[in-house]
């Protein structure tokens, strides 16, 4: 098998179990799969990571308070 080969058979393996992937639910291999991945997201485990704003002044804005208007 070449290497392009074997990137096509690793590409169409579902992320959350390995199994082939269904064409009605890829990248997963079925609607198991996607709605656990649906559910991960929607739950906070998976996040994108932001960069901390910074003032004017290149420093970060102080901590507000629970309450404290904004």
């Amino acid at each position: 098998m070449n290497e392009l080969e074997r990137k096509t058979v690793t590409s169409r393996l579902c992320p959350l179990c390995g199994k082939p992937t269904d064409q009605a639910f890829r990248p997963f291999c079925s609607k198991r799969c996607a709605d656990i991945d649906l559910n991960r997201w929607l739950s906070g485990v998976y996040s994108v990571p932001v960069k901390e704003a910074e003032d004017e002044d290149g420093e970060r804005p102080p901590e507000r308070e629970a309450g404290e208007p904004s």
